[in-house]
């Protein structure tokens, strides 16, 4: 069995499917010769998430609920909530710094 070494996880975007594609052939060419593998905590989540593994994570009767008022036509959107939040990450984002 070929050893796996966990990498800190990068961030998400447009490599996220190259990274994938790396993983399965990593993990195809690990074993077919032998050699160590070293595969990111981003790409084991992207493999639990397509076995979906992660299903757990999801509060289906909310999920429920809310497709179920949207479809009545009773959801309300609180809009100060989603501005407050919205302010709030983009203030994160100007704090942190760059790379």
């Amino acid at each position: 069995m070929p050893k796996v070494t966990p990498q800190p996880q990068a961030g998400t975007g447009a490599a996220a499917p190259a990274k994938k594609e790396a993983a399965a052939t990593a993990t195809s060419s690990a074993s077919s010769s032998g050699v160590a593998v070293t595969v990111s905590a981003s790409v084991r989540s992207l493999e639990q998430a397509n076995r979906g593994e992660s299903a757990a994570d999801v509060d289906m009767d909310k999920v429920n609920a809310v497709r179920q008022s949207i479809e009545d036509g009773t959801y309300v959107v609180n809009a100060e909530a989603i501005a407050d939040k919205l302010l709030s990450n983009a203030q994160e984002l100007l704090d942190s710094p760059r790379n």
